[in-house]
């Protein structure tokens, strides 16, 4: 009775789940079919009028081929417009159910003068059993043979309705016969709890949201059951030994102790024979390689397109990002609030399988649409402290559809691909804001150097009506207006590459051009505040792959540094800015004679958050690391010497 209000229940539970699927109705109507079935034959079995309900539960269960063949044609998609044609195309069918649900009140079944110390079986009963050993024959060759035609998820959930069969069929059959063996009922009493066992996972496996891979299921199945039978037997042994030399608590413990490591020994072992999922191995690899590997966004998305793409066989994948905003990636871009990205927020994950099996709703639908036109298998989205990210992978090239266990892989993916994204992200952020701090620092000194050559034209402009007819002047004016206009214009023009926002790529540069620019937007502050800068540019060539700008904010990171640490030195104050050539790459290196780097935090130096300045948040070092990382450059510190300031030493690639 508890059995058959299970099984009524594991059914009401699959129609729940989408009551417009002909495949959940079909089920749920065959899942009350056995319900009724196991009732009637829970009251053969204890009521006095056995004989009565025994005849009922055989007509009952006659008619359960004819269900089963219905859920068999709906997996199979092989359903009939009308009712009239499903007739005609299945009356053969009906009268072996029609047969089989009569048979069982003929006095051919069992003769009414049958007693339970003479028990007698007439023919009707023996063609009953073996019709209905030929009807359930005809069903699984039927479903063998369409497992080798089918393809998609229509394969997959035929498989596993085909091997939960045979597992529920051996396993009724193995109960009788350990119950005629050893004549304990206690087998009988099993058969249900095992029927309702495999019969709730094959409706789980083929109702539900999750697809599963038949092969997949036997082998993980075959798998737990060797650990737990060696397991157990390892037990018995370790507890036996133990007994003899240890006393009870103690062996207890050390058996405890013994068995758990021999799980998971043997876990691991069996994991790597059975060769689970190599697939997602590899790529969680490639993914952690990637991440550490690249720090600019659009490259790291394009890494883990190519890490998507290896892990599903497919041809396509999307990698979509954003920060409190539209989610972008892969030429699309999707509102945070659209009807997309609600209904991957309710659902974490989706495949166009698991739409169709659940209740449609119009966010879901537009998810359907997105999945389609897109050409996807599987999309999943994971959510940071501040980033959302969506990745999605297209349908595999062998047409197979994306089962829960490789859904569950690529969330675990989509993990590592938001962390870095969210990283990356970070880190744009921070070099954005370190940027517009250095463009700060500039602008007071900026404002001074820019002064200077206006006040010189106001003093000309002045003198200009009075001494026109004067050649000497007017030529003097004529270039002095010539030469202030183009500094003015060349530091603001320095200053507004500076503060704005780009994305860093190397290519082929002059360095001493850079240098001697950098130098240009500082020394102003440096004269104000009596400090000289040394230039000792001994490189040549000075040809060297990477990003202007970026190296025009990593020195002048360096030099506001510098200069910093030098102001409230007494004595001599100065900064040296020196290159030299090395085998393939060019170093310029940054001294001043200030106080220098602590030994404590000097191994630090280069992470977020390290500071020896009472104001700013310690970023400016670690970002200047990010940045020359990205340009396949480094930026490394000279060990601390007593009596000398700091020395910070650069390297830039001379080829690409």
């Amino acid at each position: 009775m508890v059995v058959a209000i299970a099984v009524a229940s594991v059914g009401f539970a699959a129609f729940w789940a989408n009551p417009q699927r002909a495949m959940n109705r079909a089920f749920f109507t065959g899942s009350l079919h056995v319900a009724v079935w196991l009732i009637i034959l829970n009251q053969a079995l204890t009521k006095n009028e056995g004989l009565f309900w025994l005849k009922w539960s055989c007509s009952i269960g006659g008619a359960l081929p004819l269900h089963i063949w219905i859920i068999q044609q709906n997996i199979v998609d092989r359903r009939e417009t009308s009712a009239l044609t499903w007739l005609r195309h299945n009356w053969g069918w009906l009268v072996v159910t029609g047969f089989l649900a009569v048979v069982p009140f003929t006095e051919s079944f069992i003769p009414s003068y049958s007693t339970s110390e003479h028990r007698l079986h007439g023919l009707g009963y023996f063609a009953y059993v073996g019709l209905s050993i030929g009807a359930y024959v005809y069903l699984f060759r039927d479903a063998y043979k369409n497992v080798k035609k089918l393809g998609g998820v229509r394969r997959l959930e035929l498989q596993v309705w085909l091997v939960g069969g045979c597992v529920i069929a051996v396993a009724v059959l193995g109960m009788m016969a350990l119950a005629d063996i050893t004549r304990d009922p206690l087998f009988i009493r099993l058969q249900p709890w095992m029927v309702l066992v495999f019969y709730a996972g094959t409706a789980f496996a083929i109702t539900t949201h999750r697809i599963f891979d038949a092969r997949q299921i036997v082998l993980v199945g075959l798998q737990k059951l060797i650990l737990v039978v060696v397991v157990a037997g390892a037990a018995y042994v370790f507890d036996w030994a133990l007994r003899i030399v240890l006393p009870e608590p103690f062996g207890f413990i050390a058996t405890t102790a013994l068995v758990l490591g021999l799980a998971v020994t043997l876990n691991g072992w069996l994991d790597s024979w059975f060769h689970f999922y190599p697939e997602a191995t590899a790529a969680r690899q490639a993914a952690f390689a990637a991440a550490q590997g690249e720090s600019h966004v659009n490259k790291l998305e394009s890494a883990f397109v190519a890490v998507l793409k290896g892990w599903g066989h497919s041809e396509s994948a999307l990698v979509m990002s954003g920060v409190k905003g539209p989610i972008k990636g892969g030429g699309l871009e999707l509102p945070e609030e659209g009807t997309v990205m609600r209904a991957m927020r309710q659902l974490r994950w989706a495949t166009p399988e698991r739409l169709s099996r659940e209740r449609s709703t119009p966010d879901r639908q537009a998810l359907q649409h997105f999945l389609d036109d897109n050409g996807l298998g599987v999309l999943v989205i994971v959510e940071g402290s501040s980033l959302a990210a969506l990745i999605g992978v297209g349908i595999a090239a062998s047409r197979r559809p994306y089962t829960y266990p490789q859904v569950n892989q690529l969330q675990e993916l989509a993990s590592i691909i938001e962390n870095a994204l969210e990283r990356a992200h970070f880190s744009v952020k921070a070099q954005r804001a370190e940027q517009l701090a250095t463009v700060g620092l500039l602008g007071a000194s900026l404002a001074h150097e820019i002064r200077n050559p206006l006040v010189s034209i106001k003093a000309f402009v002045q003198l200009l009506p009075n001494h026109y007819q004067d050649p000497v002047f007017r030529d003097k004016f004529f270039h002095l207006i010539g030469d202030e206009v183009m500094r003015i214009d060349r530091l603001t023009e320095q200053l507004l590459d500076l503060a704005s926002p780009r994305v860093y790529s190397a290519q082929l540069i002059e360095l001493n051009p850079v240098l001697n620019g950098t130098l240009e937007l500082v020394v102003a502050k440096a004269t104000d505040k009596q400090i000289q800068f040394i230039t000792d540019f001994q490189a040549k060539p000075d040809r060297v792959h990477t990003d202007a700008s970026a190296a025009k904010q990593v020195l002048l990171n360096l030099c506001f540094n510098a200069i910093q640490a030098l102001e409230a030195r007494a004595g001599e104050r100065w900064v040296r800015l020196s290159t030299r050539n090395l085998p393939n790459q060019v170093e310029v290196t940054v001294e001043d004679s200030g106080p220098g780097i602590a030994p404590e935090i000097r191994s630090r130096l280069f992470q977020p958050f390290q500071s020896t300045k009472s104001s700013g948040f310690g970023l400016g070092l670690a970002i200047c690391s990010d940045i020359l990382t990205g340009l396949n450059a480094t930026i490394t510190v000279d060990p601390t010497v007593s009596g000398r300031g700091a020395t910070f030493r650069i390297t830039f690639p001379c080829q690409a």
